[in-house]
């Protein structure tokens, strides 16, 4: 027994050890070096160590690595169940086999039937070739089970190499995705059949890298500067989902926010509603300890989706960001508003939406590309949310823009609004332009009258107390005290319960 155990442990070592050489002349981590920072110290559960391909073929036949190039199991993130695999580079190119596919197969299997929360280290030159057939099994077997899994437990991508063909499909169903500068590349074709179907000469990074998914396609929720940071950034992101669909997020210790005052909110916000400023400063001041994270930080940036804490609880946060195109709603910015809102209400985290929005952006290039489609997807997901909802208009709310963003109309909870706020269909300029067209044309000089005319509808229509007085707002609030309204608002929503009409699933206007 002692010569089995010394040559199971010299064998079990010697895998263990892998190659780590490759991967570091790459400027990468090791696959097993890479859960050591993603998970607690001591906490993986390794499974199919020793599981190897059993084919013949092209490099192949002698070519017979254990692990087959993915290293799978489960550990812990701050002492939370979460399970992983993590691809290995310097096997096979991390490609996927059939062997290699079942272990990734057997870990998806094993989060679900746990409801345990799913992370992918994506680190693959794509599907064995070798394998064929098989090979695209194995990925059609990973895409259905991220389909299953979907709204049940959170499932994360990081992607920390390549990750062409159609491994790409795996990030792009997944709930979230992270992607590393420099070496992390992600597209369906690669920059060589691209030159030879098009003519197009691009690089890997121009094609599919990590800037290029964080600020063009949106396919990059997290860009990181280097790997430790990433997968910090994810170990950060894990502590504030629920494990699965049926447990609510980790509460932290509540620090009185019902009561409390936030000055610095009264100075934020210009008075003048063609005055910008950074909503993230606001969720910061609404926050528990000014500390939330942004989810597509670098794309649709006219609006911010974050989760942070307001009394210890998960809250999902969507903005208008008047820093950049004014706060309106286009295409992208519906895109992402939409896929975070769902994600909040698959998941039971309360939705707090802070409005200044002064419309959809116009245009022929925003019509013709379905910016009514792309919009509609926000309207229907908070439409379709049942999770507590709060809306706080900071200030502009016009036209169909305002009743996207979670107004009452369309089922907010409760809805506040502070003293500067403007609900209407138009601003005034715009209403006194349309409405008085003809008088105003009629002037010699129509700015006397125009001035007279924005500022009678203006007294009339946004008042602050207009909404309120028809029930569309439930209180004006000081704007000190917004975090502790909100604090209060979530306290009163937190036993919501509301019944849907049976039905297989909607048909959201994808």
């Amino acid at each position: 027994m002692a010569g089995l155990r010394e040559e199971r442990d010299a064998e079990r070592a010697k895998i263990i050890e892998g190659k780590p050489e490759r991967q570091h002349k790459l400027g990468k981590l090791t696959a097993r070096e890479r859960l050591d920072l993603l998970l607690d110290e001591d906490s993986f559960t390794e499974v199919e160590l020793y599981r190897r391909h059993q084919l013949s073929g092209p490099k192949l036949g002698d070519n017979r690595p254990y692990t087959d190039g993915v290293v799978a199991g489960s550990g812990t993130i701050d002492g939370r169940r979460v399970f992983v695999y993590s691809q290995d580079f310097t096997l096979f190119g991390g490609s996927l086999g059939q062997a290699h596919a079942a272990k990734i197969h057997k870990v998806m299997d094993l989060a679900l039937a746990t409801g345990s929360p799913l992370i992918g280290l994506n680190d693959s030159g794509g599907a064995r070739i070798q394998e064929g057939v098989e090979a695209l099994h194995g990925y059609g077997g990973i895409f259905r089970r991220h389909a299953a899994a979907s709204g049940v437990i959170p499932q994360i991508s990081v992607i920390l190499g390549p990750c062409a063909g159609g491994a790409a499909y795996s990030p792009a169903l997944a709930d979230f995705t992270f992607m590393v500068r420099d070496t992390a590349r992600m597209y369906l074709t690669g920059p060589d059949v691209v030159e030879v179907v098009s003519g197009e000469r691009v690089s890997h990074d121009e094609l599919g890298g990590a800037d290029v998914h964080g600020e063009l396609s949106g396919s990059a929720a997290v860009v990181c500067d280097d790997e430790q940071s990433c997968l910090a950034d994810v170990r950060y992101l894990v502590s504030m989902l629920p494990r699965n669909n049926l447990e609510p997020a980790p509460r932290t210790v509540g620090s009185g926010a019902g009561s409390e005052v936030r000055p610095r909110l009264a100075e934020i916000v210009p008075v003048e509603p063609n005055q910008p400023y950074d909503i993230r400063k606001v969720i910061a001041e609404v926050v528990d300890d000014e500390d939330f994270f942004e989810i597509h930080e670098l794309w649709a940036r006219n609006v911010v989706c974050a989760f942070g804490r307001v009394d210890g609880e998960v809250v999902g946060v969507v903005g208008n960001q008047p820093m950049v195109l004014a706060g309106v709603l286009d295409r992208e910015a519906s895109q992402k508003a939409a896929r975070f809102v769902r994600f909040c209400d698959a998941f039971n985290i309360p939705l707090l939406t802070l409005v200044d929005v002064p419309g959809f952006l116009p245009g022929t290039e925003q019509e013709h590309n379905g910016v009514i489609r792309h919009g509609a997807k926000l309207l229907y997901a908070y439409c379709e949310a049942t999770v507590p909802r709060i809306q706080v208009v900071l200030r502009k709310a016009y036209g169909g823009a305002y009743i996207v963003m979670d107004s009452r109309s369309i089922g907010c909870d409760l809805s506040l609004a502070w003293p500067t706020n403007e609900i209407a269909v138009l601003g005034a300029e715009g209403a006194v332009n349309v409405l008085f067209r003809k008088e105003l044309a009629a002037e010699e000089d129509p700015e006397p009258l125009r001035q007279e005319l924005i500022g009678a509808y203006t007294e009339e229509f946004l008042d602050p107390a207009y909404a309120a007085e028809r029930g569309l707002v439930d209180d004006v609030i000081d704007p000190v005290d917004t975090r502790a309204a909100i604090a209060r608002g979530l306290a009163m929503l937190r036993d919501k319960r509301t019944e849907r009409p049976r039905r297989k699933h909607g048909n959201v206007p994808l």
